[in-house]
């Protein structure tokens, strides 16, 4: 097979997930041309269909999912791991619908889930950053409010923020089901056979990564935008799971769930068969 084309976020949790899979510490006899770079930044790569495999959020899989499947390892889902709304002291969560609201991309989880909790907001309030400036645009008063995630979680109050809104609180009192906040995608055409090989060898990547941890920390750190290593740690205790191991029923529950509140609410296409494994 031809090299393949996979990115994967700098993010902690994918960074230790992949980290022995790219870098050949568990055996494998693929090639494999990496990008790493932020989640929304693979979600546009992909709806160009210029990676083989990728993380991607779940709010893009409607707009992809006749040429992509979603993979059964990997993905960051779970409980307790939702999008925070944080903004100053002086504001709260009624003054949200005439506010200048930060999010870390059109096609993220996070902002779906802000549409889905508050239809009325208008995307004139809306701007969007890269995760890790809108804690300062929000601090700044560049804008009201942000919506944060991935380590976001663990640092706005060194940035004299509060949080006046859970949506993954909201999500699970919702629908009693985990968060789907992202995963692995693969191209439908490289066939069952590979991409169940590939779904293993991500496991056993997985695997290795907490039984080498302090060596697989040392790729994370070359990556990571927040460089504490308490900060590191418990990012990929959160997002990394057992939903990452094997999405299994309930995260197959909970991804098909998100998708319908998508469609019904959101008016989005339908993906149709998400899972080929």
């Amino acid at each position: 097979m031809d090299t393949i084309k996979l990115g994967f976020s700098s993010c902690p949790n994918d960074t230790f997930m992949f980290a022995a899979l790219v870098n050949k510490w568990t055996e494998n006899s693929y090639s494999f041309r990496i990008t790493i770079d932020d989640v929304e930044a693979l979600n546009s790569s992909v709806l160009k269909g210029t990676l083989d495999i990728s993380k991607v959020s779940c709010h893009i899989l409607p707009y992809v999912g006749e040429q992509y499947c979603f993979l059964p390892v990997g993905a960051a889902l779970g409980r307790g791991c939702g999008p925070l709304l944080v903004t100053r002291p002086s504001f709260s969560l009624s003054d949200l619908s005439k506010a200048v609201i930060a999010v870390p991309g059109r096609y993220t989880t996070a902002y779906a889930l802000l549409r889905l909790y508050a239809p009325e907001i208008k995307e004139t309030q809306v701007v969007f950053s890269r995760f890790d400036r809108i804690m300062p645009e929000v601090e700044s008063g560049k804008v009201d409010f942000g919506l944060i995630i991935h380590e976001g979680r663990f640092l706005y109050s060194q940035y004299g923020l509060k949080v006046v809104l859970d949506l993954g609180e909201w999500w699970e009192k919702k629908t009693n089901l985990p968060l789907p906040l992202g995963g692995i995608i693969a191209k439908r055409n490289l066939g069952h056979r590979f991409l169940s090989t590939f779904s293993s060898l991500l496991k056993k990547s997985i695997l290795f990564a907490y039984n080498h941890y302090e060596t697989v920390l040392t790729y994370v750190k070359q990556y990571a935008c927040y460089l504490d290593e308490h900060v590191i740690k418990n990012h990929i205790n959160l997002y990394v799971n057992q939903f990452s191991l094997d999405l299994g029923e309930e995260g197959k529950q909970a991804i098909e769930a998100f998708l319908q509140l998508m469609k019904m609410n959101l008016d989005t296409p339908d993906v149709g068969k998400v899972f080929c494994i």
